[in-house]
């Protein structure tokens, strides 16, 4: 256990809280928490880098923090009714998409290397940008309609041009 996996598992922790924030109307307490959480996942990384703290449990925690809090922020804004349903289906259908796929990889004795692609990187970006517009959204009763239709269309483009190059990837790997 070092630092950066403790930023991690605060990250983790705040999840739930993230939750509870937008179920209760607290729009700012929850984009405060979102900013904070994405703010720690920069951090965490850059202290494993830079002092060469990197364990194997940072490299599974990391990415499970990250999917936890975006997976848990679209479902939610979605059933509060702050971003459109499809929006959460999409993004939540890729990473099941993913995981099913790196279980099945195992079941099959074919475990697959999880390398992020570049793609998959930009998709995560634009997915915290646009949840952080959606809770500043709420937080300061701004319009924002036309970013807002952009990163809908940003955010449905990239989840699904991420899934099908992984989806390629993966079926590549399992013809071997």
């Amino acid at each position: 256990m070092n630092l950066p996996n403790i930023i991690t598992i605060g990250r983790l922790l705040i999840v739930p809280v993230v939750v509870w924030a937008i179920t209760a109307d607290e729009p700012m307490l929850a984009l405060a928490l979102f900013v904070l959480a994405g703010v720690s996942d920069a951090i965490d990384g850059f202290i494993a880098r830079r002092f060469n703290l990197r364990t194997e449990l940072g490299a599974y925690l990391d990415p499970l923090a990250d999917k936890a809090l975006l997976v848990s922020i679209y479902i939610t804004l979605a059933v509060a009714g702050m971003m459109p349903r499809w929006v959460a289906i999409a993004v939540v259908s890729r990473d099941v998409m993913i995981v099913g796929a790196i279980m099945l990889s195992l079941v099959m004795a074919r475990p697959v290397a999880i390398q992020p692609l570049v793609i998959s990187k930009v998709n995560t970006a634009v997915q915290i940008a646009f949840a952080a517009l959606v809770l500043a959204r709420e937080s300061f009763d701004l319009t924002l309609d036309e970013p807002f239709r952009l990163g809908l269309v940003m955010v449905g483009l990239l989840t699904g041009l991420s899934a099908a190059a992984y989806l390629a990837a993966w079926t590549r790997h399992m013809a071997r």
